[in-house]
């Protein structure tokens, strides 16, 4: 069955973050695995990744995501863009270190110019990323958005462009965020609406290609490309989505997790709506 699970903070250490899920039975977490908001940070030392490592061990947690920095943007040609090749190469080592196999990116931003321009400057940092790491055994998970703006990633076809100039690397992933593929304009809250968007990701990238579900519901109506999070039940998408989601046979050992609102209610709630959806 799914991994049912949610985002972690690690304020403390990494190591607390596997204390937190714990807390609330999760079954997968994701992390950051240094502050999201800052380029610079002191390197990960063994003994850190081996705290972090052991609790997890000792744990009953069994899947690890760790979420790239929001900082990064491949597609940027000012500065920022340098700056993402070295920042996402970092987080590949992290991850490494932590023995974490999933990493989750955000494509990027065009910043104006045209959308086919941003993906193949995108997909070239992409690629010198996964070249210079070669030898690590982490995959970059490309994240579905709301197509707010100049975001790329707003569909499929924008993701499968950049599968395409990568030649459909072995080590290139996608995460479906049910909130990001609702506001972008997919429909989800029936089986049938359900299958099609299921058959969409086959025919464009492959459902294989799935390795992490971001589960939230939306602040808003379909279709209006606004990012805002809302907690399982309270917003636009309902119920019936997640039980789709955490039912289907396809998502077995896949870690599905919550990037709900914080405040409020909090994750317990909303992991206790999953399970119950999910029937354990």
């Amino acid at each position: 069955m799914a991994l049912i699970g949610a985002h972690m903070s690690i304020a403390g250490g990494l190591e607390k973050s596997i204390e937190r899920g714990e807390a609330l039975s999760c079954e997968a977490i994701q992390i950051f695995s240094k502050n999201q908001i800052q380029w610079r940070c002191a390197p990960l030392s063994q003994g850190r990744a081996e705290r972090f490592f052991r609790a997890w061990g000792e744990s009953s947690i069994e899947s690890v995501v760790v979420h790239a920095s929001y900082l990064i943007n491949l597609a940027a040609t000012d500065a920022t863009g340098d700056r993402s090749i070295a920042a996402l190469e970092d987080e590949i080592e992290r991850c490494d270190l932590l023995g974490v196999d999933d990493l989750v990116l955000h494509p990027g931003s065009s910043r104006g110019r045209p959308a086919e321009e941003g993906l193949a400057l995108a997909a070239e940092r992409l690629g010198l990323v996964l070249g210079r790491t070669a030898h690590k055994r982490v995959s970059v998970l490309l994240e579905t958005m709301a197509g707010q703006g100049d975001i790329l990633g707003k569909d499929f076809r924008q993701l499968r462009r950049i599968f395409e100039l990568l030649d459909w690397h072995p080590r290139l992933g996608l995460c479906l965020d049910t909130c990001h593929m609702f506001a972008a304009g997919f429909e989800m809250r029936t089986p049938a609406s359900y299958e099609r968007l299921l058959d969409e990701v086959e025919k464009t990238i492959g459902l294989d290609r799935v390795r992490c579900w971001h589960l939230n519901d939306s602040a808003h109506p379909l279709g209006r490309k606004l990012d805002r999070h809302a907690n399982i039940g309270e917003g636009e998408l309902g119920n019936a989505p997640f039980s789709f989601i955490l039912n289907d046979p396809l998502w077995e050992d896949i870690p599905c997790i919550l990037e709900t609102p914080p405040d409020g209610h909090g994750y317990g709630r909303d992991l206790a709506i999953l399970r119950k959806l999910r029937g354990g």
